[in-house]
């Protein structure tokens, strides 16, 4: 979805800014002058005056000729958690939530064409983990997680999600038919559960519930465990589980 703000009222200089944060990831967490202005499109000596301001600010840190992020990055996300009462209220019921289940669960929210981990458990007794952390991006359209939001959330979001993000095929079972996407979106939205096996990542599945009511649920609660460990008897039991706590967090988001 488009921001309806006029153009001449947007600075595009920050927004290149933004764009070159943004080219360090999980997989680009350093990078030189080249691979950024290649990553983000950007012009190479425009890229460098970016760069080095963002050094300048302290957010991004040179290392010879390589720049990595800084850990001062989180505090641009800081004041959003704790707008939302992340540490005092959200974060504990993901505690008790992961306590019952036995599994790491994880909340996200909608960020265009992705789904971001906003808030995660951090049981010590977790069987198994997929190497997901707050700010983590799970693709939309093949994750439970992506699922749910798609489902609950914004209904004009969803549609255009559904008609446009990107199709990527992670494993065999992955679908990339966005007829059949929309068909497993209609089933969740119908059921009230996100139940994805083996379209991200070979032999996991996924199971997510909505944050929120029908159409204007910014988050989905959700965890991912290998399928030999979570036989399908126990789906129903960790959904009834998932639900009450997803509707204990939608009130101390509210």
């Amino acid at each position: 979805m488009q921001s309806d703000i006029p153009t001449k009222d947007i600075s595009l200089t920050f927004m290149k800014g933004m764009t070159v944060l943004r080219a360090f990831d999980e997989e680009h967490s350093q990078l030189t002058l080249a691979d950024i202005a290649r990553l983000t499109g950007i012009e190479r000596a425009a890229v460098r005056r970016l760069v080095l301001t963002l050094v300048h600010l302290g957010y991004v840190r040179k290392d010879e000729n390589r720049y990595s992020l800084t850990p001062r990055v989180l505090v641009l996300g800081s004041g959003f958690l704790r707008g939302n009462h992340f540490g005092r209220q959200v974060q504990p019921l993901m505690e008790l939530c992961a306590q019952e289940l036995g599994y790491s669960v994880g909340l996200a929210m909608r960020d265009g064409n992705s789904a971001v981990y906003v808030a995660q458990s951090a049981q010590r007794n977790t069987r198994y983990t997929f190497g997901f952390t707050v700010g983590s991006r799970l693709p939309v359209l093949s994750t439970a997680i992506g699922r749910m939001l798609l489902a609950w959330g914004n209904e004009e979001w969803a549609r255009e999600m559904i008609e446009t993000a990107p199709l990527e095929r992670f494993t065999s079972e992955t679908l990339t038919d966005r007829t059949r996407i929309a068909e497993a979106v209609q089933a969740t939205r119908n059921s009230g559960v996100s139940v994805v096996a083996g379209e991200f990542e070979t032999g996991a599945v996924g199971i997510s519930v909505p944050v929120g009511a029908m159409g204007s649920a910014e988050a989905a609660l959700g965890f991912s465990e290998p399928t030999s460990e979570i036989p399908t008897g126990e789906y129903a039991r960790l959904t009834e589980i998932l639900l009450r706590y997803a509707a204990e967090i939608a009130n101390a988001l509210r």
